[in-house]
Parts: C-alpha cells; structure tokens; sequence
C-alpha cells in the first residue's frame, strides 16, 4: 500500500483528520483552494464537498483525457 502525505494535500486543519472526513470536509479543505474558490464551485457545478469535486464528470474528463496523452506520448 502506497502512503499519502496528506499535509501536503490538504489545509492544516484538515490533515489530521479520517479519511471519511476529509471526503466530506468542503472543497476549502484541499491546500490552495479558498473559500471564495468553494463558493465558485459550488455555484458553477454544485460541488460542495471534496467527494463531489473528485466525481465532478469534467474532473473525470480531464483526467481520461490526460491518461490518454500520457499513453499517447
């Protein structure tokens, strides 16, 4: 199992927190995302919380679509 540094990817009071807290804390949880950027979010794509911006279909897209020009290359 690979380990995740997650002080790197989350804002400091959120990297000690369960796993299942982290998915539901709001997408302001994730280091370099504001709260202003959570209210964009959530009123561009109804995304409110960090499993919903993960789920988010053009997240998806792009990553697909970055997979597929890394496989390219």
């Amino acid at each position: 199992m690979t380990a995740i540094d997650l002080g790197k990817m989350l804002d400091k009071a959120w990297a000690d927190k369960d796993l299942a807290e982290v998915l539901d804390a709001p997408v302001s949880a994730l280091k370099g995302v504001s709260d202003r950027d959570g209210k964009l979010l959530k009123e561009a794509f109804g995304v409110t919380t960090v499993s919903d911006l993960a789920r988010l279909k053009y997240v998806r897209w792009a990553q697909a679509l970055t997979e597929l020009g890394t496989a390219v290359k």
